[in-house]
């Protein structure tokens, strides 16, 4: 058996904790810890799968392109990202770390 709250970094790091949780067909979920990380300056994730994200812990402000402000993400906040809706992390906290469950899933369309 494993945790998604075990071997947490005690303090800052200078890139994102990504780890693999599980990996199938059409399916990859990943535990991501951010301890102050954000997308670079001009940069959008435009992924080809739809992405459910989970905040475990933490806070986040997570922005799309086609929204005026950016939602602000508190632990238990999730959201359903569309299939290529560029989107990016414009912050999270440096004092504490941001534990992120994140499914990439292939949507029905895509099955076919």
């Amino acid at each position: 058996m494993n945790n998604v709250f075990a071997e947490l970094p005690l303090s800052p790091m200078p890139a994102e904790q990504l780890l693999e949780l599980l990996a199938q067909p059409g399916l990859r979920i990943e535990r991501i810890v951010s301890t102050g990380q954000s997308s670079p300056p001009g940069f959008w994730y435009e992924q080809a799968l739809g992405e459910w994200v989970l905040l475990l812990q933490g806070e986040a402000l997570l922005r799309f392109e086609d929204e005026p402000q950016a939602r602000h993400l508190k632990a238990g906040d999730y959201v359903d990202i569309a299939p290529r809706r560029r989107h990016r992390v414009d912050w999270t906290p440096p004092e504490q770390a941001s534990i992120w469950l994140a499914v990439h899933y292939r949507s029905a369309a895509d099955r076919g």
